[in-house]
């Protein structure tokens, strides 16, 4: 293939050799990336302006100290309500920005990786220094870390007692999980109890200090993604568009301070460094990091299977990397001892309220005690399902694809999820060729994320939000999770991981048609851009 059809073929899709020329975008692609820009842009103004009110309209209450991060308009008041519908507003338009987006780079329209980069980096950075919003956890979690500055243990000691014996705190310790130890793994207890100590006996300095080191391990994430997208600019706009510049996930990770973000980047960094060949030292760090990140929460131990299967060719690798892994995950858990396993399993017997389980259950809730079973059995079939079922993706990263397919059977089928654990597989889907499966991820962040705004609003609400709010988890969200787990199951079935409209059709892995075209474009050489050598 010659330059010349190289270029004509357009940043929008992969170029095949012999394949003609694609005719210019026309004018709903050229429109798109303005409609990504505005949709993104005016998301990202509503969440930065709702956490600088956040005590117009979101409790417990947070005392900001009168100097120095985070910082808030205290003194402006906005009705509650007003700040509810602004948010679903804003989650809309975030969604929207984020599929036109997504569409405008595989339709040949080009949208600047660059001004996604810094629209993300931007809004981490005002969001950290900004008190937490949509989610009261980044308030547990301070709680967590001040019961273990005080000596005692968070997986033993409850938030009740410390509002019963500290007084900086009684106002500030969430009453929804009073009574619950932490679930978090011993790194995350490590984590929260540096911003305690950080941060003394102010709740909202302890949070300013989580939520730092959130907006750095994002950061963390999209730093990573760009040095490995950076040579094609239809991924690399891709990536930034799924992670650094996405509202939902910008909301749920960084503007509610949640900790899954550290996990996230230590787990993606660790898949980046698993590849075939001689190197030991790159094995053992891969698994050492792949125990850190489960060291925050123990469900990024799926991500070993990638590190297992990209190294399967060769034993010494395997070993350095299990052993690694190993001395980063047992010394931790075992200093906690069985408190910490208990509180893990304990909550591994819950389901999240938008669940698609919800659907059956609210109708028969005798059947709620058999979900747990009845969601790990999906989990271990569809991880089966989609190792055998989804395409290749890209040779010089191996341990992506099992890595992604164990955490999307985890994500989409798990009984106890919520919107900010897809960022396990959503700093993993950049660095997998385009499918369809990018749609049913974005579509469950959105709903997930729309359903839970705002978090947790001062009451009383509206009788018309409160509806609406009702509607959106009780029904809205738990359909569109089902349906996204019936496309990903119907996917599988079918091999058919894309669409005429979106990009080239794939055929089924070992099928007809050789593997899968649509990794990447193809360098003039006719080589993939994509190929061992080519990072």
């Amino acid at each position: 293939m010659t330059d010349a059809a190289v270029t004509a073929s357009g940043p929008g899709s992969p170029s095949l050799p012999g394949r003609t020329a694609r005719a210019a975008p026309g004018r709903l692609t050229r429109a798109l990336p303005g409609i990504a820009v505005a949709g993104i842009a005016a998301s990202l103004l509503i969440m930065i302006a709702a956490s600088l009110l956040r005590s117009s309209w979101m409790f417990p209450h947070l005392a900001v100290p009168a100097a120095g991060p985070p910082f808030e308009l205290g003194s402006v008041r906005v009705p509650a309500a007003a700040v509810l519908g602004a948010l679903w507003l804003a989650g809309l338009a975030g969604t929207a920005g984020v599929a036109a987006g997504l569409l405008a780079v595989h339709r040949g329209a080009r949208l600047p990786a660059g001004l996604l980069i810094v629209t993300g980096a931007a809004a981490a950075l005002a969001l950290a220094f900004l008190p937490p919003v949509g989610s009261s956890d980044a308030l547990d979690y301070a709680t967590y870390g001040r019961i273990a500055v005080l000596g005692h243990s968070p997986y033993v000691m409850t938030p009740v007692h410390l509002r019963q014996i500290h007084d900086a705190f009684a106002r500030s310790v969430p009453r929804k999980w009073e009574h619950q130890v932490s679930v978090y793994g011993p790194l995350a207890t490590a984590e929260q109890f540096l911003a305690a100590f950080l941060g003394g006996a102010s709740m909202a300095r302890i949070t300013f200090w989580l939520k730092l080191w959130t907006a750095l391990s994002f950061g963390v994430v999209a730093l990573a993604l760009e040095l490995a997208l950076r040579r094609d600019p239809t991924r690399r706009a891709r990536g930034h568009l799924l992670w650094t510049a996405n509202p939902l996930l910008l909301w749920v990770l960084v503007a509610a301070g949640h900790v899954d973000a550290l996990p996230a980047a230590a787990g993606v960094i660790a898949i980046l460094l698993a590849r075939s060949g001689p190197s030991l030292w790159r094995a053992a760090v891969a698994g050492a990091l792949v125990g850190i990140a489960a060291d925050f929460k123990i469900n990024y131990i799926l991500f070993a299977l990638g590190i297992a299967w990209a190294l399967r060719r060769s034993l010494a690798a395997m070993a350095a990397a299990a052993a690694a892994g190993l001395a980063t995950v047992v010394p931790p858990y075992a200093a906690f001892g069985l408190p910490l396993v208990r509180a893990i399993l304990h909550r591994g017997n819950k389901s999240s309220a938008d669940d698609f389980y919800r659907l059956i259950t609210s109708a028969y809730p005798h059947l709620l005690h058999v979900i747990t079973w009845v969601s790990a059995t999906l989990v271990i079939v569809m991880a089966g399902a989609l190792l055998l079922r989804l395409p290749p993706g890209a040779p010089a990263r191996p341990a992506v694809r099992p890595a992604l397919a164990a955490g999307v059977a985890w994500v989409f089928f798990w009984s106890y999820l919520l919107p900010w654990y897809d960022a396990m597989i959503i700093c993993l889907l950049p660095l997998y060729p385009v499918t369809l499966l990018d749609w049913l991820v974005l579509a469950r962040l959105a709903a997930g994320t729309i359903a839970s705004l705002p978090g947790n609003p001062w009451p009383p609400r509206s009788p018309v939000a409160a509806w609406i709010e009702s509607q959106l988890v009780g029904r809205a969200a738990p359909l569109v999770m089902l349906l996204a787990g019936l496309g990903l199951i119907a996917l599988c079935a079918s091999g058919r991981w894309t669409a005429r409209w979106y990009g080239e059709r794939l055929s089924r892995p070992g099928g007809r048609g050789g593997g899968w075209p649509a990794c990447g474009t193809f360098a003039p050489s006719g080589k993939r851009a994509d190929a061992p050598g080519s990072d």
